[in-house]
Formats: structure tokens, C-alpha cells, sequence
């Protein structure tokens, strides 16, 4: 009895559903990756443990394959093209490198243990990949723009489709007899397959995002349609879905852009069919098999070291090829250590493919030393990328020929349009009591630019204009806008109000705030904790997506105008960083107060590097053309957000940034930014740059 409603699929996918909730939290709590849990997991509830799930029941295999053709999905959306054309060539060459010596060492792995040349070929591929599981910590550090870097994020692009490639290969070879007349149809077929997706797909998408306007929820589905059609082609020329997978995820890249829709569809992956996925991986796992075969310890432990040994010789040919120091190299190391997306997904399809005699093409060994791999690769990349990223030096022809006279250009250095125009920073209003100081910060700003502010009123839109409650909204809206009036005259600036009438709030601000051409958005947001503090509500995040100019989110305790002594955390110094000093500065100079800029660095980056970035934070105050009284401060400590957090308390004013990036869970905003924000006391100004 107990048995039939254990394999009841509600049963199954509340199962699921208990594992993904509860379990990733308690592991990352022990500094071990989520993903590692729910693996772990896997193997405590399946038919090894307590036999709570089975990989064969319908729910299971279900969610698995989705998670599977997702995480694909994923691997493929995430990989930035931008950065890949900026390094195409040097790209290519360390894709290929990074590629064919893992792919070597493992044809040599397979072979020293017996296995076939099919499978041998098969278990290189499995090496030759890799994931950027250590991509958030370069963003953190600032040094995403460091050349070692985007070439080898524009790597992931060759290794990734290589190695599905040559499953895609592998795999039609096991299936049964496998002529050459059969391989070049398989690999035409694929080449026109690869066209009409990458091509196709990228079209279509942006006709019909450019068709559908704001209509998030039919773009979403479209992008699943999309990823669900790519896979099911790939079946259909006979080859694996995870290929239509990754590249549906290449051909959709740009259409979604860094667009809310983006933030949708890696959330419903990463909150539950890659979980799925994970999970299922974990049923997978025979530990007591594992623990009895010797042979598969002494294959798991060559495994690994051919993996980290061939992506070192890799790394150390493209830094003697193109003179890279070794901070360089070993970031370009680490970054491609990481073996989960493409590795895992394509080591399950191998696992579970069979050729007319019930074989299965790579062993349950293999497949155990894969899964230890991923975890090894998973945990030690990142840590040498932070050891070592911390070393990289940024260009210095970053700031010599980017113009920053005006704090809210764009990062190519050309003001957001019509200059002729007067600087107008747009003021949302909703909440009496915050109004004020809102509407004093946007007056200080506008009346050092000689500019006005727009107090911008939003009354939701009901089915009848002659709604008696749409009438009231209105009427609450113009006694916000005239007490707005009221607090500007203080200052002498020009106003100019406006009501909108909408549906969507967040768009109803970032239309509004285009159609008049503001600098600069203004707008506050109350404490909040837990999930809505990561994302700063609902509202604010479109904001931040859909407008046009910079947004600054203010949380102010005090009057704009009684701030005398402004801190700004600087971590790198990217445009889209400094712009936060350009705020604070502009701020200074009408209230006569001081700025500091404080950068807090890790106790093991080189003294000479630290030397050298005040040399050039130095040199960027230098070209202000405002007399404000600016200081630097350095301070070493490893941990950067209680420094923050510490120093902060002795200033009237927080300015921050908003550091926002992706991982393979989903969307984050920096834990630096979030901390700050939570143990803060004081007045802070968020800024977020401009959709770009």
C-alpha cells in the first residue's frame, strides 16, 4: 500500500518539490554548494537509500528531461556574444585549445581503461566543455573586462558546441550500424539544423518581440515554444535535444537581451527543472557499486587529474602564445574548470544510451567519476579564481578615451540623446510621507544642472474612464503633485508635472520618463527583508530594466539637504562605477559637502596593484571639472561589506551601485550591495545604470 502511493506522481512531485525547498538552504548554510544537496539527495531517497523516488517513474523522468534540455537552454543563453566578437580570434584559439587537450587526455583515459574508441572519444568530449560557475566572482571583482577573461568566456561558446557535437556523433555511432554515408547525413543534416535555429529562431524572435510590445507573458511562452521546438528538431535529424537545447539558447540570446522576460524564464529553470535534474542525477548514483569496484575509484581519480592537468596545459599555451602574465593564465585556468552543464546533461544521455545489445555507451563507473568531477571542478574553480582574478589588471585605455564630463553618458562615452534638451529628472510619487525628501534630492540635482524636475503621479487605469474610484485616484494624484509644486519653489527650479493613467506602473514611469527625455529617475523604496529586498520590489526592478536613463532608488532618513559627508564603496572602475561618484559629486557640489571614495581591498591582492588602481582612481578625480573636496580611502579587509557597513556609519549618505549578475540559479544581485543595504541605518542612493 505504502509502496503504490509512494509512486503516486503527486506524491512523487511533492517529494520533489520538500528536496527543492529545503534542502539546497541547510547545504549552503555548510559553504557547499545547493546543487551538491540535491545530488546528495538523490542518492539518500532513491532505490540505493530509502527508495522514497525512482528514476524510471513517469514524474521523475518527466521533470529530469526538462531540467535537462534547460539547463542546456541556460548554458547557451547565458554565454555573452557581445564579449565573444570583441575577442572573436583569440576566442576561437583558446576554445579550440581548451578543447582538443581534454578532449586528448580523455580518448587517453578511455583507452587505458579498455574501453572503445567510441567511448573513449565520448568520455574526451565530457572533459572538453565547461561551465562559467565562476563568472559572478570576476563581475564582483570588476574584472570582467580584463582580455583572459572574455576570452575565455567567449570559449564556452566552442567547447560547448564541440562537445555536443561530437556526442551528437558518439551517440549515432552506438545506436546500431553507423556507415560514413550515415555520418555526413547526420552531420548535413545538423549543419542545416544549426542554420535554420541559430538563423530562424534569432529572427523570429525578434519580430515577434518587436510585434508583441510589452505582452511579457506571450513572449515568454514564446521563448519555451522556441526552446521546446529546437529540441524536438534535433530529434527529428537524430541527434540529442540538449544540442537544439543549447543552440535555441544561442539563437534567443539577443533577442532577450538583459529584458525582464530573461529574469522569468531562468527562474522557472532554476527554481525547479534543474533542481529536477539534480535530483534525478543523484538517483542515479550507486554508492555501495561505486565503493565496491576499485577500478572505478582508480578511473575516477585519472579522470579528474587529466581533466585539471589538460585545461592547465591549455591555459599555459594561449599564455605563451599571446603573453599573457600569470595571474592571467590561471584565472583563464580556473574559469574552465568547472565541468556541469554540458558535462552532466551529455554524460546522462550517454549513460542512457543502448545499441541493439542493451550496452549502454559509457559505464556506471564513468558515470560516478563525472558526477565526483563536477563536484571537485565545481568547488575548486571558483576558489582559484578568487585567489587569482583579484591579481587581473583592468585596461587602462578604459578611461583615456571615454569622456565621463557628463556622469549620465553612456558607457560608449555619447550622451543618452538631445543634449540641447534641459536636464530633467523625473520624480514618481505615490507615498506623502517620502515624498518630500524625494522630491528635495531630485531639486538639488536639477538645480545644479540648471535643469527642472517632473513630479510624475500614477493612477491605475480602471475598464471605465467615469469610474468614481478612477476620479478619486485622480484627484489624490493632483494633491500629491501640488504639494510637489510647493516643496520646489524652495529651491528655484523649474517643474513640470505629469499624470499618467496605466495599467503597468513600472512601464507607465519608463514611458513617461522617455516621452519627456529625462537624465535621471528618482524614487524611493521602504526597508524590506528576504526575497523582495534582493530584487527591490517588484516595481523598482522593471524600472531598472525598461528606463532608458539611470535610475537612482533613494532611502532617505534625513533632508537631502542637511547631507554634508557622502561615501561611495568603489570595487572597480568600470564607466558604469564611476557614474555612482558622478552622482555623489554633483550632490557635493550644491551642498558644499565632502565625498569619500572608499575601496576596500582583499588582504592577498599585491600591494603594487593596490598602489596602482589609487594611482588611477586618482588620476579620474583629477579630471573632474567640479571643486568638490574628494578624498580616496583604502582600507584591506577581506570581508567588504562589514568594512562598508563600518565606515558608512560615520557618513550622512551612502551611494551604492546596484552590481546585479546571472549564475546557472537563476538571477542575484551582489551580496556586497545586499548586506550593505540591509545593516545600513543611514541614508542610501542606489544607483542603477541605464538598459544598454
Amino acid at each position: 500500500m505504502a509502496s503504490n502511493l509512494l509512486d503516486s506522481p503527486i506524491i512523487q512531485f511533492t517529494i520533489l518539490l520538500t528536496v527543492i525547498f529545503t534542502v539546497p538552504p541547510i547545504f549552503e548554510r555548510l559553504r557547499i554548494p545547493g546543487l551538491v544537496g540535491l545530488l546528495v539527495a538523490g542518492v539518500v531517497l532513491g532505490q540505493n537509500g530509502l527508495k522514497f523516488l525512482d528514476t524510471n517513474s513517469e514524474t521523475v523522468k518527466l521533470l529530469s528531461d526538462i531540467g535537462k534540455v534547460y539547463l542546456m537552454f541556460v548554458a547557451g543563453l547565458e554565454i555573452d556574444l557581445g564579449q565573444f566578437r570583441k575577442t572573436k580570434n583569440r576566442s576561437i584559439v583558446f576554445g579550440f585549445l581548451t578543447f582538443l587537450v581534454p578532449l586528448i587526455a580523455g580518448i587517453a583515459v578511455g583507452r587505458l581503461f579498455n574501453f572503445g574508441w567510441n567511448a573513449s572519444v565520448l568520455i574526451g568530449s565530457l572533459l572538453a566543455s565547461h561551465t562559467l560557475l565562476a563568472y559572478p566572482i570576476v563581475s564582483r571583482l570588476g574584472v570582467v573586462m580584463n582580455e583572459a577573461v572574455t576570452v575565455t568566456v567567449g570559449a564556452t561558446i566552442f567547447t560547448d558546441t564541440g562537445a555536443l557535437l561530437v556526442l551528437a556523433i558518439c551517440v549515432g555511432i552506438h545506436g546500431g550500424e553507423f556507415t560514413v554515408l550515415n555520418l555526413v547525413t547526420l552531420l548535413g543534416g545538423l549543419a542545416i539544423y544549426s542554420v535554420i535555429v541559430l538563423f530562424g529562431f534569432d529572427w523570429a524572435g525578434k519580430e515577434f518581440f518587436r510585434r508583441s510590445g510589452d505582452e511579457q507573458s506571450n513572449q515568454f511562452l514564446f521563448i519555451l515554444l522556441a526552446l521546446f521546438l529546437a529540441s524536438v528538431g534535433a530529434q527529428i535529424v537524430g541527434v540529442e535535444k540538449i544540442v537544439g537545447a543549447f543552440l535555441a539558447g544561442l539563437a534567443v540570446n539577443d533577442v532577450v537581451g538583459r529584458s525582464p522576460v530573461k529574469e522569468k524564464i531562468e527562474f522557472i529553470g532554476s527554481v525547479l527543472f534543474i533542481p529536477c535534474f539534480f535530483v534525478d542525477m543523484g538517483l542515479l548514483i550507486n554508492i555501495p557499486a561505486f565503493i565496491q569496484t576499485l577500478s572505478s575509484i582508480w578511473l575516477t581519480v585519472v579522470i579528474v587529474v587529466a581533466l585539471i592537468s589538460s585545461k592547465f596545459i591549455a591555459a599555459l599555451i594561449a599564455k605563451l602564445i599571446y603573453r599573457y602574465n600569470n595571474a592571467e593564465m590561471l584565472t583563464m585556468w580556473s574559469l574552465s574548470l568547472p565541468q556541469v552543464a554540458a558535462t552532466l546533461a551529455a554524460s546522462l544521455v550517454a549513460y542512457q544510451t543502448l545499441n541493439p545489445a542493451g550496452e549502454r555507451l559509457i559505464s556506471e563507473g564513468v558515470l560516478n567519476s563525472v558526477i565526483v568531477l563536477m563536484l571537485v571542478t565545481s568547488i575548486m574553480g571558483p576558489l582559484i579564481t578568487a585567489r587569482f582574478a583579484a591579481l587581473l589588471q583592468m585596461p587602462q585605455t578604459d578611461f583615456e578615451t571615454e569622456s565621463l564630463s557628463n556622469w549620465w553618458e553612456s558607457s560608449e562615452g555619447q550622451p543618452v540623446e538631445n543634449t540641447q534638451d534641459i536636464f530633467t529628472v523625473a520624480v514618481p510619487i505615490y507615498n506623502p510621507n517620502t515624498q518630500r525628501y524625494l522630491i528635495e534630492m531630485a531639486a538639488l540635482i536639477a538645480q545644479h544642472e540648471s535643469g527642472r524636475i517632473l513630479p510624475l503621479a500614477i493612477t491605475k487605469a480602471h475598464v471605465h474612464m467615469d469610474d468614481p474610484q478612477l476620479g478619486i485616484s485622480l484627484e489624490q494624484s493632483q494633491q500629491r503633485l501640488k504639494l510637489a509644486r510647493e516643496i520646489s519653489q524652495e529651491f528655484d527650479v523649474k517643474v513640470s508635472t505629469a499624470i499618467r493613467i496605466d495599467d503597468d506602473i513600472a512601464l507607465a514611469i519608463s514611458r513617461t520618463s522617455r516621452e519627456q527625455n529625462t537624465s535621471l529617475i528618482i524614487m524611493g523604496w521602504s526597508r524590506t527583508t528576504g526575497l523582495r529586498a534582493r530584487l527591490f520590489g517588484n516595481v523598482i526592478d522593471r524600472v531598472f530594466w525598461s528606463s532608458h536613463c539611470p535610475v537612482a532608488v533613494t532611502r532617505l532618513v534625513n533632508s537631502p539637504k542637511t547631507i554634508q559627508r557622502i561615501i561611495v564603496p568603489i570595487g572597480d572602475l568600470r564607466p558604469q562605477t564611476i557614474s555612482a561618484w558622478r552622482f555623489a559629486e554633483m550632490l557635493a557640489d550644491v551642498n558644499k559637502a565632502e565625498v569619500v571614495l572608499l575601496h576596500v581591498s582583499n588582504s592577498k591582492t599585491p600591494s603594487n596593484l593596490v598602489e596602482q588602481f589609487t594611482i588611477q582612481l586618482s588620476e579620474i578625480v583629477a579630471k573632474s571639472q567640479l571643486q568638490v573636496n574628494t578624498k580616496i580611502q583604502i582600507i584591506i579587509d577581506d570581508d567588504v561589506a562589514k568594512s562598508i557597513v563600518r565606515e558608512a556609519q560615520a557618513f550622512d549618505l551612502a551611494v551604492l551601485r546596484s552590481v546585479r549578475y546571472r549564475t546557472t540559479g537563476g538571477l542575484a544581485v551582489s551580496q556586497v550591495t545586499t548586506q550593505v543595504i540591509e545593516e545600513l541605518t543611514g541614508s542610501i542612493v542606489l544607483l542603477g545604470e541605464a538598459h544598454l
